[in-house]
């Protein structure tokens, strides 16, 4: 176990001693050291001659030239992994140049028709404007006759309108004028007719009164001449004078309208 210490030290093991010290010589120093000593045993053919620090010396360079053997194969693999990273890397390059050059390909594609779709849809717009300005000249030109055309119908219409009633309003001031001059010779009429009337009445009123007065005074004679019996006081008629004769009570005259 003493034994395995300088060699297990060399190659780098730690144990789980706190015991083991580590060499003194570099490890370049130790490598050309052991391969002196491995060259002189490798002469010997017997190695069950070798002594216990010879067949550590060979152990060691044993040991040695399988881990140079196994950093020779890391080496290799890391070398094989560089190129299939760098081959890949490159082959991820060239795809994404491809790529790249094919998306700028259809996106100049794309570009060129968009300008052409584009130029047309402007073509298109322009046309549509045009049109759409012409019709709209159209229908203001034709919208300006029309009011012009209403305006003057408007002041057509205003005009016979307004000229109708002045007229109607000069005819009514006349009408009105011939019925207030009507009304003003009826009322003078009645005026004169009542005033004929009134005196009529005056008079008829004075001639009943007259009459009744006469009727009141023959009443009384001949109550006077009868007795209480009803037989008259003489037997001799007396005279009465008759007034069918005389002339009726005028009535009052009419007046023409």
């Amino acid at each position: 176990m003493a034994n395995k210490k300088p060699f297990l030290s060399w190659v780098g093991y730690k144990g789980d001693t706190q015991d083991d010290v580590p060499p003194s010589t570099s490890s370049v120093e130790r490598i050309r050291e052991l391969e002196s000593q491995l060259a002189d045993l490798r002469s010997r053919r017997d190695i069950r001659s070798l002594s216990k620090e010879e067949f550590e010396v060979l152990a060691t360079e044993t040991a040695l030239t399988m881990i140079k053997s196994a950093q020779i194969r890391e080496a290799k693999a890391q070398a094989q992994a560089d190129r299939l990273i760098n081959e890949t890397a490159t082959r991820v390059k060239e795809a994404i140049s491809e790529s790249q050059q094919k998306a700028e390909q259809i996106l100049s594609q794309a570009e060129s028709r968009g300008r052409k779709y584009l130029k047309a849809a402007e073509s298109e717009a322009e046309e549509l404007v045009a049109e759409a300005t012409e019709k709209s000249e159209e229908l203001i030109s034709e919208g300006e006759s029309t009011a012009h055309e209403l305006v003057s119908d408007a002041k057509r219409e205003r005009t016979k309108i307004v000229s109708g009633a002045v007229r109607e309003i000069d005819e009514y001031r006349q009408w009105l004028s011939g019925v207030i001059s009507e009304a003003e010779r009826l009322y003078r009429i009645q005026n004169q007719s009542l005033d004929a009337a009134e005196e009529a009445i005056k008079s008829s009123r004075e001639k009943l009164t007259g009459s009744f007065s006469k009727l009141k005074e023959l009443q009384n004679e001949i109550v006077a001449n009868l007795r209480e019996d009803g037989t008259p006081l003489t037997t001799t008629p007396k005279k009465v004078v008759s007034k069918r004769t005389r002339k009726a009570i005028a009535a009052p005259k009419k007046t023409k309208k």
